[in-house]
């Protein structure tokens, strides 16, 4: 029973990976926020960044990760059941955006208030 159980949980693992391996190759905005979530996490090294604020960048960034993926399946899912153009269709994606819109927005508010302090005494 135990490797049965083991084997199904890496299968999931290997499904998650291989939707995040989607995300990156079918959306432009994901591979901008794979840049995004790279510089931000370098400077949060080259600041050294406190544990508490390594908290608030990790979950403003797997808050905007999540947000993309969610996005993107309910675009491939409203794709796929309204492939003609219908206004609840659009309202669907629409709504979807402006979930990672405000995930991003909310992040990079975090990102100022976690690094300001950082680059204000850089540049002073």
């Amino acid at each position: 029973m135990p490797d049965s159980y083991l084997g199904g949980r890496m299968r999931s693992f290997g499904h998650a990976f291989r939707g995040l391996k989607t995300l990156l190759q079918t959306q432009h905005n994901a591979r901008i926020h794979a840049v995004a979530t790279l510089v931000v996490v370098v400077s949060g090294v080259a600041f050294r960044i406190s544990t508490v604020e390594w908290a608030l960048v990790v979950l403003a960034i797997a808050a905007v990760w999540a947000a993309e993926a969610l996005n993107t399946a309910i675009e491939f899912l409203v794709d796929l059941v309204s492939p003609e153009q219908h206004p609840l269709a659009g309202r669907a994606k629409d709504v979807a955006a402006g979930g990672v819109l405000a995930a991003a927005i909310g992040a990079a508010l975090v990102g100022a208030l976690v690094f300001w302090p950082y680059i204000k005494k850089l540049l002073s």
